[in-house]
């Protein structure tokens, strides 16, 4: 792990900092010297720097000092692949949490959570392979190697973090992989979170809806079918921004309370996410079926994932997903723990509709892991399986303290070999402004 530190951005000399080398942190894809391709990267405004630059600002609102670096994973898929990584309060000795975020997302979008999750234990999120600032390798074409592939990277990235098990928390596309891992690795995983997960149900039979649907509409559906999910993002170009406003409005009220001072950040971001290589996108899109249903759904499969395992699904209210996946899961399992909470008026992202009632839930999962603590295997199954459908909007998870502000910046230890750091704290003044778009996540 090469050593950087980054000051806050309140910090004398920050600036500098960044100025000395902006691309030591950075994930720079090989130049095969395609001029199409060249000018496909020009035509789109985005940048690894621009997407660190990014990530940065956006991140610089945690409370809590954090710690960003790539670990290289090796040839997971590609030749030299590398997962750049998040992580906070990594002294703490209890079980590890392990994120993995959803479609076109990445690290930066859980900001609103990070420093619930870490103000009791580690906590790892990452940028899953082939979106965000990881490396975006070419996967498969095949549904089934592809989902391989993708738990490959996170099995590599875990051996390389030395994290002998960990509490698994996905979200939608971030879920399916989470499954697909615990059925993988069960012995590397200890509970298993499934935020509003993507790919369960099967994909229905009756053919009655699509009749009422014009038969336009359904001809140039079976045109763009072949097409990745984002593709309208990047053939904007310059514009993608512009895209994302007018395709998801949402996007800023979802963030506006964290991000008040610049909340243009999260669509600038989710563009620079998405208008570079569609490495993770492309490998989505194998494993999709009509983009809402998978080709190999989980349902079929997550009953076996090993009995000990328990499994908490986290479902918005209001969400597009089927949360009658999570009952008949339940039932399947039988006497196995199985618990499913419903937020009441979140949507597919309920990590960021209801941040406050969804950083509770993780977090009473996460305690009963602490140390010294009954774990749930040992208990009865009974007493740990419960239905909950109400919001909790009226408890409200205490705000943390603000001391991060005034703390001072100490590099920490190195966690592998070939790793790049930074660290950073709350920022108390909102930074460049960026240009104004919209929210075009909710299928993320």
């Amino acid at each position: 792990m090469s050593g950087t530190l980054s000051l806050p951005n309140n910090a004398i000399g920050a600036a500098d900092v960044l100025a000395e080398d902006p691309t030591m942190d950075v994930e720079v894809p090989k130049n095969n010297s395609f001029f199409l391709w060249q000018w496909f990267c020009n035509w789109t405004s985005t940048s690894p720097i621009m997407l660190r630059a990014v990530e940065k600002k956006i991140l610089s609102y945690l409370k809590l000092p954090y710690r960003g670096y790539f670990v290289d994973i090796g040839p997971a898929v590609g030749e030299a692949d590398k997962i750049w990584t998040v992580s906070m309060n990594t002294d703490s000795k209890e079980v590890p949490l392990v994120m993995l975020h959803g479609l076109g997302a990445g690290v930066a979008l859980w900001v609103m959570n990070l420093d619930s999750f870490a103000k009791d234990r580690p906590v790892y999120a990452m940028d899953v392979l082939g979106f965000g600032r990881s490396s975006r390798p070419q996967f498969g074409k095949d549904a089934l190697v592809c989902e391989k592939q993708f738990v490959k990277s996170v099995e590599e990235w875990r051996r390389e973090m030395n994290i002998s098990n960990m509490i698994l928390l996905g979200h939608s596309m971030g879920g399916f992989i989470a499954s697909s891992y615990a059925l993988s690795y069960p012995e590397r995983v200890r509970h298993l979170i499934l935020a509003d997960p993507w790919g369960f149900p099967e994909k229905p039979t009756d053919s009655t809806n699509t009749k009422q649907i014009p038969l336009w509409v359904r001809a140039i559906a079976r045109i763009l079918t072949p097409l990745n999910p984002l593709w309208a993002l990047r053939a904007a170009g310059p514009f993608g921004q512009w895209v994302v406003q007018k395709t998801r409005p949402d996007i800023m009220r979802k963030f506006q309370q964290t991000i008040e001072e610049d909340i243009n950040l999260l669509p600038q971001y989710i563009h620079q996410c998405n208008a570079q290589s569609p490495s993770g996108e492309s490998a989505f899109h194998s494993m999709m079926q009509s983009f809402g249903w998978a080709k190999h759904p989980m349902i079929n499969r997550i009953k076996d994932v090993r009995s000990d395992i328990p499994i908490t699904f986290i479902y918005g209210s209001r969400s597009w997903i089927d949360s009658s996946s999570g009952e008949k899961i339940k039932s399947q399992r039988g006497t196995n723990m199985v618990d499913i909470k419903i937020v009441t008026g979140a949507g597919h992202h309920v990590y960021a509709d209801k941040p406050d009632v969804f950083n509770r839930y993780v977090n009473e999962t996460c305690d009963m892991y602490k140390v010294g603590r009954l774990q749930p295997a040992a208990s009865s199954p009974l007493q740990f399986i419960r239905e909950s459908t109400e919001s909790d909007e009226e408890h409200e998870l205490p705000n943390l303290k603000s001391a991060a502000e005034t703390m001072e910046i100490k590099q920490q230890p190195n966690v592998s070999q070939g790793v790049t750091s930074t660290t950073s704290t709350r920022a108390t003044t909102a930074t460049t402004p960026v240009v104004d778009m919209g929210d075009m996540n909710r299928k993320l």
